[in-house]
């Protein structure tokens, strides 16, 4: 084995590819994430790097702890290695992205005794995006799901989640992936194959393996095509960063020096005055805080802040010169007639919650003509330019056709029926307006629709003259002898669509199975499921 010498990390540097070049391939796994858009790329931690050293580089160290077994020969790890060897500006940037967070990520799985590939889990998961957001509505640097991270107590509201929180959702995963661990008996691979598609998919191809008397290690099993190729893409990482010399790639000069500091500031924190306190911008400060969606640190917690090591001692000086009531700025608002808490909230980007909570209010009634104290963010809001609110106008406003259709989100409308009556794909149409196609459509929401032929009308193709009020979504229980044909031709759908709309796996459907359908209530003949 070729011991990395500090020096190649230095020398043949490669450039950054040009910006015409995309950044993901189709054999990329977050080529089919949907993940979030906003180039965040642009606002750079180099400002508060140390200088490099030679001797401190991190890398070494990480492949000091690496415990998986090598030697695989498979043609899944070969076709992950070539792309990456391929794509080697891509590597180059998520280092680039991973700089301030490597130290940390690297302690927490040596403090557990873990493998250090695992650090290089983020790469494959989000590309080291802090606020990537898949399909799948999986969030954060480590994609977790909302049931998952609710699970390991990663905390979702309005204000804050925890999914993106680097210091929370790192220990959250490490703990995951330590009881898939022990949950498949010690075998990293299916740990880590569990931890992409679910323990329960694992283990059901671990059954259907014994019961063909073939073997159960990863390699055999019959497992999603992203599982397939999720497992050998940490395992590239890892041979590239054993033998780089080897594999004619050069890694990024990463210092093995702790890339932030988290402080308590004890309160709920104006992200725009704790920006000034550290003498940073806005950007940089929510790019070591992407947890926090809005304009403030959430008001009843955590009140954390993690902070570029080089500004954290100034800031924790000037907090202290700063009163709590002094951290957020506060509105006193006359109530208008006809005015509700929902209103007053929506206009100053604030929950009823909390107005509630100020204003020790035990219910939802107010009267017109008294006060309430209102918490008020201390700049416009698109100075809090990576505010949840403010990167998904981004996303919106980011040109993606000829035309831009602008729609109102109607009564009994989903993502399937506003893609069809536009006649785009529906991931696409999640993805232009930030949001995955399992997330929720609140009537009156507004949608963005690009389309490529400016003349091209909407096309409402298997509803064609009839109002979009007549499809309705039913649920439909499979019976003996029911298959997709049968069903599609029952309601008169496509059997393409009805497999659109359901994620079944295997080629035959199964008595008690329930599916989801979208038929025009006009086409039926009194057929239920």
């Amino acid at each position: 084995m070729l011991a990395l010498s500090v020096a190649s990390c230095f020398e043949n540097t490669r450039t950054e590819e040009p910006t015409n070049i995309k950044e993901y391939s189709d054999n990329d796994t977050l080529a089919n994430s949907n993940i979030d858009s906003l180039n965040t790329d642009s606002y750079s931690f180099d400002e508060f790097s140390l200088p490099q050293i030679e001797d401190t580089t991190i890398w070494p160290r990480i492949r000091q702890g690496f415990q998986l077994a090598r030697g695989h020969d498979h043609k899944w790890l070969t076709a992950e290695l070539e792309w990456y060897k391929k794509n080697t500006a891509y590597l180059n940037r998520v280092m680039k992205r991973s700089e301030p967070f490597l130290h940390f990520i690297l302690e927490e799985a040596e403090s557990r005794n873990l493998p250090t590939e695992l650090v290089l889990l983020p790469i494959v998961e989000s590309a080291f995006q802090p606020f990537a957001y898949s399909h799948g509505r999986a969030a954060g640097l480590w994609q977790f799901i909302p049931s998952t991270g609710k699970l390991y107590g990663l905390k979702q509201d309005w204000w804050y989640d925890g999914r993106r929180d680097v210091h929370a959702s790192t220990q959250a995963a490490l703990q995951y992936l330590s009881n898939l661990n022990e949950l498949f008996k010690g075998d990293w691979l299916l740990a880590l194959a569990a931890y992409n598609s679910g323990p329960g998919t694992v283990q059901k191809a671990i059954k259907r393996n014994k019961r063909l008397n073939r073997p159960t290690d990863f390699w055999h099993l019959k497992l999603p095509l992203e599982t397939r190729a999720y497992v050998p893409k940490l395992l590239a990482l890892k041979e590239l960063i054993v033998d780089p010399q080897k594999h004619e790639v050069t890694l990024r000069c990463i210092q093995d020096i702790p890339g932030f500091v988290q402080i308590d500031t004890g309160s709920q924190l104006d992200l725009a005055l704790a920006a000034e306190l550290a003498n940073i911008d806005v950007e940089t400060l929510y790019q070591y805080n992407p947890a926090f969606n809005r304009w403030a640190t959430s008001p009843n917690g955590p009140h954390k802040l993690l902070l570029p090591t080089g500004a954290a001692e100034l800031f924790r000086d000037n907090l202290a010169l700063i009163g709590e009531d002094k951290r957020v700025k506060w509105k006193r608002h006359k109530i208008k007639e006809g005015e509700t808490l929902s209103h007053i909230a929506v206009k100053y980007n604030t929950t009823v919650k909390q107005i509630k909570k100020t204003n020790k209010l035990r219910r939802n009634s107010i009267r017109a003509g008294k006060y309430l104290l209102i918490p008020l963010a201390s700049r416009n809001q698109s100075h809090y330019s990576l505010s949840a609110n403010q990167r998904k106008k981004s996303i919106q406003g980011t040109k993606q056709g000829n035309q831009k259709i602008v729609h109102t989100v109607q009564d009994g409308e989903s993502f399937w029926l506003i893609a069809r009556k536009y006649d785009v794909s529906m991931h696409k149409l999640a993805k232009w307006n930030a949001m995955a196609v399992r997330d929720k459509l609140k009537i009156g929401q507004k949608l963005v629709i690009w389309q490529k032929n400016a003349n091209k009308s909407v096309n409402n193709a298997q509803f064609s003259n009839k109002p979009s009020n007549t499809v309705r979504s039913i649920s439909y229980t499979v019976r003996n002898g029911d298959s997709w044909s049968r069903i599609a031709a029952r309601y008169q759908v496509k059997i393409s669509d009805l497999r659109k709309w359901n994620t079944i796996k295997g080629k035959y459907l199964q008595p008690g199975q329930r599916l989801k359908l979208y038929v025009d209530i006009t086409n039926q003949a009194g057929e239920s499921g």
